[in-house]
């Protein structure tokens, strides 16, 4: 038992280390986009492989480097980087915990978006509170960069500037949702192989080629087809639930239908060429996403399946 804590004192500091480059890179225009994704990664890996007392005392100890050497650079970027990392924690927590009970990776991903989701709606309604307006920044911000686009460019787009940017804020929460369930998934992807690896037992997803939404989803989604063909009003309630609602309705089939192709390939003994020409399409052309999202309801709604596993 000993040795075993011998060796991962310092593979636990290593994730300190790690930690606080992750977190003092962040503002580096080169490596921020990748180092920002990762910023869960080790702390949850220190969350689950160590205690409550000694994790915390990684990384109160891990805040305090970062903080200090941050400050030298710049007085208000400490405090920045420390706020950025808590508003990380209470999702990591949550993940933690399950990965410890051993939950279902669906009920880990799940629980990590909401708890992050949740973090954003309450940052928002914090900022309106004490005064600020971040939609009305959002969309000052979206103006001025429309505003720089060529002439050319915004001559050629057939809907009016205002409108545009209306449209992107009230697909805030689209965003939102998108950025939590982004920063869940790659956490959770990353960090599981770290701790399987390191002798830890937490479940994986379903094979992708066993992947299938619930049939109430198909329901949801005709009915929002058929809403969206009578509401026309911009600034009512209903299209601004549509506006969010359809373009995550339309990725869950769309990834439903990749997981039919790979279904197919299975199920005929094929390699894995279809689905993954299929990926490609969806990533590179367009066109083929809205297909795809029917394969992916036809999947779902007709025992398409069983049709092809019974014969």
């Amino acid at each position: 038992m000993n040795c075993l804590e011998g060796t991962q004192k310092p593979r636990m500091l290593g994730w300190s280390i790690a930690y606080i480059i992750l977190l003092l890179s962040i503002f580096l225009p080169p490596l921020s986009l990748i180092t920002a994704a990762l910023l869960m990664v080790p702390v949850l890996i220190m969350y689950v492989k160590l205690g409550t007392r000694r994790f915390l005392v990684h990384y109160v100890v891990s805040l305090a480097v970062v903080y200090f050497v941050a400050s030298l650079l710049a007085g208000w970027l400490g405090a920045l980087l420390v706020s950025v990392s808590i508003f990380f924690l209470p999702p990591v927590i949550q993940m933690g915990n399950l990965y410890k009970k051993r939950a279902a990776a669906r009920t880990v991903l799940t629980a990590g978006t909401l708890t992050l989701l949740g973090e954003l709606l309450l940052t928002l309604v914090v900022c309106f509170m004490f005064g600020l307006n971040p939609v009305g920044s959002m969309k000052r911000f979206m103006m001025e960069s429309v505003q720089t686009l060529p002439a050319q460019v915004q001559s050629i787009m057939a809907i009016d500037m205002d409108t545009l940017v209306q449209l992107m804020v009230q697909m805030l929460p689209l965003y939102m949702i998108g950025f939590s369930l982004f920063y869940v998934v790659i956490s959770h992807w990353l960090a599981r192989k770290v701790l399987v690896r390191s002798g830890e037992s937490i479940p994986a997803f379903k094979p992708i080629k066993d992947w299938m939404l619930p049939k109430s989803f198909v329901w949801l989604y005709l009915l929002a087809l058929i809403l969206e063909m009578f509401v026309k009003d911009s600034r009512s309630m209903i299209f601004t639930v549509l506006l969010n609602l359809l373009p995550l309705l339309m990725a869950a089939f769309a990834i439903q239908a990749i997981a039919f192709l790979f279904f197919v390939a299975h199920v005929k003994r094929w390699n894995k060429t279809l689905p993954i020409v299929g990926i490609l399409l969806l990533l590179f052309f367009p066109p083929a996403y809205f297909m795809f999202s029917l394969l992916g309801v036809f999947d779902v709604a007709f025992p398409i399946r069983d049709r092809m596993t019974s014969k």
